[in-house]
């Protein structure tokens, strides 16, 4: 058992100075991982602290101007609605009157229209109607006139007589 003892100690002292071993490249890499992270966080810290040192600033300078630009930006919006309120109302306002004055204007033509057609048919009633049949009252007279006259003159040609020569032809 000696020797059974004195193996396995061997193999448990081997085994505790390999996992010694392990440790220590373990602690030596995590050693130069860090030296390395320190490094770099040195790096980003004068690459990058100065830029967002000069973009806070900048920030800092440039905010009252974008509040000024914001505030104008929504002043101008405010007007601009007020302003397109406005014009809407007047675009109305102007459609409304122009439809009034075409219905008035349609109502003055359509009376002038039947105005006219009135006075043409009192034109024709009194004036027309009236010259036709004072023409037709003279047509008859003038019929008449010379009916009489023709038959005067008939009657002279009877009694005047007609040579023989003439009536045989």
């Amino acid at each position: 058992m000696d020797n059974v003892t004195i193996a396995l100690t061997a193999a448990i002292t081997a085994a505790v100075v390999l996992q010694a071993l392990i440790l220590l490249g373990l602690y030596l890499a995590v050693r130069k991982t860090t030296a390395n992270v320190e490094a770099l966080a040195v790096e980003v810290k004068t690459k990058t602290l100065p830029t967002i040192e000069s973009a806070h600033s900048m920030l800092t300078e440039l905010r009252p101007k974008i509040e000024i630009i914001a505030d104008n930006l929504s002043a101008t919006t405010t007007v601009v609605r007020d302003q397109i309120q406005r014009l809407d109302a007047t675009v109305n306002d102007v459609i409304d009157r122009t439809r009034l004055q075409v219905i008035r204007a349609d109502e003055l033509f359509g009376r002038t229209l039947d105005k006219v057609e009135e006075t043409t048919e009192m034109v024709h009633h009194t004036v027309v109607s009236p010259v036709r049949q004072v023409s037709g009252v003279l047509q008859g007279v003038t019929a008449g006139l010379q009916y009489l006259i023709n038959r005067k003159r008939v009657r002279r040609r009877e009694t005047v007589g007609v040579p023989q020569d003439e009536m045989f032809i």
